[in-house]
């Protein structure tokens, strides 16, 4: 064979070198690419967008929306996930089911009004969640622990209440997600834990869910909006459940963010009239996905 034959041949050969090393460098940064690329960029608020759901998030403003994505929580990789996994959809259903009513508290502790409430839920031996805000439990660390010997359960409010956290980093959402955790169960004491977590305002995102889902906090919407947080008489706060109730279980009343006389006096008469319904009342789902 002659040289320009050897060589012609040899110039093949490391052309396909060069090809199949190509080929296996693209291959690998695909596969890399693949496994990190990042979700939608833009943030998800499941408790303000319309859906047949309900009504979803968290507190005042009376956020539309609710029906969320369902599934169980993603991505831990801290070691604090809970054994039974939680789903990181937003909850509206009752553990009890059927015609069972979940009484939710927005806002405390606060300690003029939570005592208050709490007397309420107590004459009628009605169970319920107490959405708190993280400054205010460690500055009330007895009413925490009240809350927990009634026999009720705690939801994580944020630290702030924040209602534009959607917009914000996830660090920050996840800062303003875990604070509250911590300062609530401290609080609290006695092992007793943070079992849900309402986003303020209903300004949930995937990654919010996620984090607390993965703590063992259950994304938790609502139904029925009171509006009692805007103090509009305590007959139109009755109403509001009577009219609102077809729309699912999960009541939102608050015990903090001002004067709430007029929600206690509601409450008692929500209460009384759930009870002549024939209606019980018990906690939101956690760990079963919540069909609505």
């Amino acid at each position: 064979m002659g040289f320009t034959a050897r060589a012609n041949r040899q110039g093949v050969r490391a052309g396909a070198v060069v090809v199949a090393a190509a080929a296996a460098v693209a291959g690998t940064v695909w596969g890399v690419a693949a496994l990190v690329e990042p979700g939608p960029a833009r943030p998800e608020n499941a408790a303000r967008q319309t859906d047949t759901g309900g009504t979803g998030g968290g507190s005042d403003d009376g956020a539309k929306g609710g029906g969320d994505a369902k599934g169980g929580a993603q991505g831990a990789g801290d070691g604090d996930a809970p054994k039974s996994q939680i789903p990181d959809g937003i909850a509206h259903a009752s553990e009890s089911g059927g015609n069972a009513v979940n009484i939710t508290i927005d806002d405390g502790p606060d300690p003029q009004w939570t005592p208050k409430v709490l007397e309420v839920l107590k004459k009628y031996d009605v169970k319920a969640t107490f959405c708190m805000i993280g400054p205010q439990a460690k500055a009330h660390p007895d009413l925490v622990k009240k809350v927990v010997a009634g026999g009720h359960r705690l939801c994580d409010h944020t630290m702030n209440h924040d209602t534009a956290m959607d917009r914000k980093p996830v660090d920050y959402q996840e800062k303003q997600i875990l604070d509250a955790k911590k300062m609530i169960e401290d609080a609290a004491g006695g092992g007793a834990q943070v079992e849900y977590y309402r986003a303020p305002g209903g300004a949930f995102t995937p990654d919010s869910r996620r984090i607390a889902a993965a703590h063992g906090m259950r994304p938790l919407g609502w139904n029925v909006d009171t509006k009692d947080f805007g103090k509009p008489g305590v007959a139109a706060i009755v109403n509001a459940v009577k009219s609102e109730m077809g729309n699912g279980p999960t009541v939102l009343f608050h015990d903090g963010g001002g004067n709430r006389a007029q929600t206690v006096a509601a409450l008692d008469q929500v209460l009384a009239w759930l009870k002549d319904q024939g209606r019980p009342t018990g906690f939101p789902v956690r760990t079963a996905p919540d069909a609505s």
